[in-house]
């Protein structure tokens, strides 16, 4: 008999989580003004708003810990950093940043300016919310297939290439500082980008002479995809494979909370010294030396140690297969998800889910809420209120897909908590059709709108 799948790794700490009472929880999701965000970490029983920051360190990691080095400048943690960092990707210089948006906050500083457009494939709410910060415009260049949950298309990240070519084309050079690959693409539902697209987005920026960066959140889950689905990858290693994805571009942000597998940290790679060299500067202004960047030596001596253990097939295999498990379980209650299923999360299509509920009354919101109000677990809306108002025209930006993500932290919930999840969504599904009513907005800021959102039931 073949034995079963088991994880690589056994727990060696605990934490303890208080389910709550579904009177407390429609108190509490009213007293949060109906914004998840809001809620207090104590009100929730599975925390799966984000697996940025949220997931558990190896004991290895907690080791590294101990020996960071917190000179104020050239500490032996940075030189740790930067070797591992050099060694997974190519890139000569980096400098390190508190998270991922003060990479692209200090990137796109450099790059960005009023008027410029930024192509990519669905750009994420900070990486849009930078580039429109700036008066520059973001448009998005993902292939067709990523909005039919239905269609199993293996990489529903990719760039289209005709696309592409037609904002090369519409937009003069100096108008386009970049373009922007996203690894895995977030908002078209964690969905992977394959190296032969890459290899082609390269080609084609080339002729036109635009330089690739990468949004490297989830480099190594795109590189475990591309393993597994890409002909002629299957014998490579995931290092090999990302290293070779990096080479096609100049440069990469870096959100470690995510596949760097620690709690706080980012960092911009970059191969181009001028860009480096001016980099600097805002990085001392906005963040620290370039030596920490905000970081705390010991917390970079996790990264190191984390971003080798992330680049491994098994912990990758253990990852992906949870969230899978996750995808898997939902299917077969009926529930409408994107797929295939993606990489660090499990998106479920709010307007197949709940179709009388108007868009501007914010669908993906209003199942959010009966989530959490069913078993007190949080998740985000990947929809409209995330999507914000045009800049010119402040008129709601309706996206094709109203998701509702799950997004599974990394090596903190045990498929017990994944089975808990799905019966508590077959639950909403079975009485989807007494939810009638969705949200409006009472307070919005201008920009990201959907962090500190409140609203009142329609």
């Amino acid at each position: 008999m073949k034995l079963p799948y088991a994880e690589p790794y056994r727990i060696k700490m605990v934490e303890e989580i208080r389910q709550s009472t579904p009177e407390e929880r429609e108190q509490w999701l009213k007293d949060a003004n109906f914004n998840l965000f809001n809620l207090k970490s104590s009100q929730v029983y599975i925390d799966l708003l984000t697996d940025s920051g949220t997931g558990a360190m190896s004991d290895q990691q907690w080791s590294a810990l101990m020996t960071g080095d917190e000179s104020y400048a050239g500490s032996k943690s940075f030189d740790e950093l930067h070797t591992t960092v050099q060694q997974l990707t190519g890139y000569k210089y980096l400098l390190p940043t508190h998270q991922g948006r003060a990479a692209e906050n200090i990137l796109f500083s450099v790059l960005v300016k009023e008027g410029d457009i930024v192509p990519g494939n669905s750009h994420f709410d900070t990486t849009k919310g930078h580039i429109e910060f700036r008066k520059a415009h973001a448009i998005d260049c993902t292939i067709d297939e990523a909005f039919d949950i239905e269609n199993l298309y293996p990489f529903k990240g990719n760039i289209d290439l005709e696309k592409l070519e037609e904002v090369y084309k519409t937009y003069p050079k100096e108008k386009i500082p970049f373009c922007l690959i996203t690894i895995t693409c977030n908002s078209s539902g964690g969905q992977p980008v394959s190296l032969e697209n890459v290899k082609a987005v390269k080609e084609l920026s080339d002729r036109y002479g635009i330089p690739i960066y990468f949004d490297s959140a989830r480099f190594a889950e795109n590189a475990y995809f591309i393993k597994q689905r890409e002909a002629g990858q299957e014998n490579r290693t995931i290092k090999e494979i990302a290293k070779e994805v990096f080479s096609y571009g100049v440069g990469m942000t870096m959100s470690s909370k995510k596949d760097g597998l620690v709690n706080i940290g980012g960092f911009i790679a970059l191969n181009d010294e001028n860009v480096f060299n001016t980099a600097s500067n805002f990085t001392i202004i906005y963040e620290g030396f370039i030596t920490y960047g905000g970081m705390a030596g010991r917390d970079m001596a996790a990264l190191a140690v984390g971003l080798n253990e992330a680049t491994e097939f098994e912990y990758l295999e253990s990852r992906i297969s949870q969230v899978e498990y996750l995808g898997n379980k939902l299917i077969e209650f009926g529930i409408p998800i994107q797929k295939p299923i993606g990489g660090h999360a499990v998106f479920v299509d709010s307007l197949k889910f709940l179709p009388n509920i108007p868009r501007e009354e914010y669908p993906a919101q209003t199942l959010a809420n009966e989530i959490y109000k069913e078993a007190g677990i949080r998740t985000v809306e990947i929809g409209t209120l995330l999507a914000d108002r045009d800049p010119q025209t402040r008129e709601n930006r309706y996206p094709k897909l109203e998701l509702v993500r799950l997004a599974i932290p990394r090596r903190t919930y045990t498929n017990n908590h994944m089975d808990y999840i799905a019966v508590a969504i077959k639950n909403v599904y079975d009485r989807r059709a007494e939810i009638e009513k969705g949200y409006n907005i009472t307070w919005e800021s201008d920009i990201l709108r959907h962090f500190t959102v409140k609203l009142e039931e329609a």
